[in-house]
């Protein structure tokens, strides 16, 4: 009990802690020193645009493109689909948001069998930082591995089970 008030009153140890307080002491006090210059905000020239050399999504509820936009990676495959479903939606609807999710999922699976079709066999155990896990949060780890291996084996059975029906 004793540990609770010292800690709760800590606080008052911070310098500068409770400045606003003291209506005298105001540190937003003038608010602005105007010069005149604020206006000149108005003169802005806009950038002018980067060259769209791929394709480039943006939201539906802008004109055009911003002055400079990323090109690194230009939709493509199953998850670029789905990234062009999703800005046809508002940015206010899940029907945005959620495909953008899904797109960014499908999209570490194209990775992967990309770098497997270019040969190169992914160390998945030091991108994912199990090691880290590892070490670190075996408990949950296990947990987890655990659980994938359930769900994954209880859709391996489904799909069995459908095709021996068929």
């Amino acid at each position: 009990m004793k540990e609770d008030r010292e800690i709760a009153n800590r606080h008052k140890d911070i310098p500068g802690w409770g400045m606003d307080a003291d209506p005298e002491n105001m540190p937003n006090y003038p608010m602005k020193n105007y010069t005149g210059a604020d206006h000149e905000r108005l003169n802005y020239q806009r950038p002018p645009i980067q060259p769209r050399t791929v394709e480039v999504l943006h939201s539906n509820e802008r004109p055009g493109l911003t002055a400079v936009h990323g090109t690194s990676t230009p939709p493509s495959g199953i998850s670029g689909a789905i990234r062009r479903f999703a800005f046809k939606h508002s940015e206010s609807t899940y029907s945005h948001w959620i495909p953008l999710v899904l797109a960014d999922r499908i999209n570490v699976i194209e990775g992967i069998v990309q770098d497997l079709k270019n040969g190169i066999v992914p160390n998945l155990i030091a991108e994912r930082g199990w090691k880290a896990e590892w070490k670190y949060n075996r408990k949950e780890f296990m947990r987890n591995i655990a659980l994938g291996v359930a769900v994954t084996a209880g859709i391996i059975l489904l799909l069995a089970k459908k095709r021996s029906k068929t």
